[in-house]
């Protein structure tokens, strides 16, 4: 299969799996489907990313990050209300539970959401219609060039101990995505991929507490858990620096994938920390 088919095919399995977290969100069968939907989000613009210069494929990713966009408070206080009642605090949690469908419900019939299904919908044919016109040429190099930047970058960034860690976060779950999307594109290791999803649930876990001490400076009711958000946020920040530190010297040991796509060949530089 040619690499502009295997994008093809993957794309339309992302589209498939977002109808379906979709369908689960209107129906509110479960807790799970707002989280799904924006993790194939992100699988999507992992895909996309590489070849946003062309013009079908840049419409299509800013619909895919309007959506994502418009999701990320809404998933926050779902991520909140879930650690409230965890922790026994179920009044405080049922209080959030009619915001959160409420917004929920914005999302469901938002103009951001109407037009990435409608982008999806006509992005083959649109796709198809670049590759004949010569528009989509040499996808394995630009895919390749790409992720070899998108590594680099997190390289450096891990490097570097004053890169803010907010932003160390997202440029990792930007390679991990852009990894697991085209892994036999990426010049990296199993062994740094095992890290850099370490470093993320490391990275998840000090974000989302450093997220509720905040909310608990602006929110009176959520005071009583500041103390131990605070607490836990310490601990959290400390094992993600533990993990960072592994990533970074496995990064420096990453090698290079034995399998290529056979279509558009490119072995990029392996990364050095």
């Amino acid at each position: 299969m040619s690499m502009f088919d295997e994008i093809l095919e993957q794309v339309l399995k992302a589209e498939i799996a977002l109808y379906h977290a979709r369908c689960r969100l209107q129906a509110s069968t479960d807790g799970e489907a707002l989280h799904d939907l924006r993790i194939q989000l992100r699988r999507l613009r992992s895909l996309l990313r590489p070849l946003r210069k062309i013009d079908s494929v840049g419409r299509l990713d800013s619909a895919a990050a309007a959506v994502g966009n418009l999701t990320v408070p809404v998933r926050d206080l779902e991520v909140l209300i879930n650690e409230l009642e965890q922790k026994g605090y179920r009044e405080l949690a049922a209080s959030r539970r009619a915001a959160l469908r409420a917004s929920v419900e914005r999302v469901l019939q938002s103009r951001a959401l109407a037009i990435l299904f409608a982008e999806l919908d006509e992005w083959p044919r649109s796709f198809r219609a670049e590759r004949m016109a010569g528009k989509a040429r040499n996808l394995g190099k630009l895919i390749s060039k790409r992720l070899d930047r998108q590594v680099q970058q997190l390289a450096q960034a891990l490097g570097n101990p004053e890169y803010d860690r907010h932003k160390l976060r997202i440029l990792a779950k930007h390679a991990r995505y852009m990894i697991d999307a085209y892994p036999r594109q990426a010049a990296v290791s199993q062994q740094a991929v095992r890290s850099l999803k370490a470093v993320l649930s490391a990275l998840g876990t000090w974000h989302d507490l450093s997220q509720w001490c905040l909310k608990a400076a602006s929110e009176r009711d959520l005071q009583p858990l500041l103390a131990d958000w605070q607490k836990a946020s310490i601990s959290a920040l400390q094992d993600a620096e533990a993990e960072i530190l592994r990533l970074r010297l496995n990064l420096g040991q990453t090698t290079v994938h034995e399998h290529r796509v056979s279509r558009d060949p490119l072995l990029p530089v392996p990364i050095s920390a």
